[in-house]
């Protein structure tokens, strides 16, 4: 009645594609279920049920995509496995946010750092490897691979820039956090779904894979 699958199990591709939409629909989702304007997509943590099932569980679905994938280099595998523990810590140790206090202080925002200054690093492995095949498909990956990472590394520096000033950007943009890592997570789906190569614009047809 059904077919056999042509894989036996999921594979890296299957993994980047699926991070990619998680990171992708995070902070939309937290943002259109919450009943109140988010500030942090963090501080979907104390808007329940919908905005805090869904922001843990996109995280700790992150950190188990993250650490089932080993990538193609010993470095990436590295890099994976810190970023699933960092992607818990920012799951299991909500941030000061309105009256809230931190379970412990400063986890939250050392693991957010740590996630995204890896996510950073991943867009730089993905452009390498693309750059270093020479097909258009490749070169427009290496193109948007390099746009993610200019994007989180802005995302975080304004999120650098309102910590270490005390709110000095959202006292006149109010959402302004919300924006910044709505940013870098989208930045970051982005360079994992392009990466899945599914996508035929950025993909040719001899680089194609079956996902199942």
């Amino acid at each position: 009645m059904f077919a056999n699958p042509e894989q036996t199990e999921i594979n890296h591709r299957t993994i980047k594609l699926l991070v990619g939409v998680i990171a992708i629909t995070l902070a939309s989702l937290t943002s259109f279920l919450s009943e109140v304007p988010l500030t942090s997509i963090s501080e979907s943590y104390y808007q329940e049920p919908w905005p805090r099932n869904i922001f843990v569980g996109f995280l700790f679905a992150i950190a188990a995509f993250m650490f089932a994938y080993n990538g193609l280099a010993r470095v990436e595998m590295i890099m994976s496995k810190i970023a699933a523990v960092a992607a818990m810590g920012v799951a299991m140790f909500p941030c000061v946010c309105g009256d809230h206090d931190e379970i412990i202080p400063h986890v939250h925002y050392i693991s957010a750092g740590i996630m995204f200054a890896i996510l950073t690093g991943f867009c730089y492995v993905f452009y390498r490897r693309a750059d270093a095949k020479n097909h258009p498909e490749a070169r427009r990956r290496a193109r948007i691979y390099a746009v993610c990472g200019f994007a989180i590394v802005a995302a975080i520096v304004v999120i650098a820039i309102e910590n270490l000033s005390d709110g000095l950007i959202s006292s006149h943009v109010s959402r302004a956090v919300f924006a910044a890592e709505a940013t870098g997570l989208v930045a970051f789906g982005i360079s994992w779904l392009i990466a899945s190569h599914v996508l035929p614009f950025v993909t040719s047809a001899q680089e194609r894979v079956s996902l199942w």
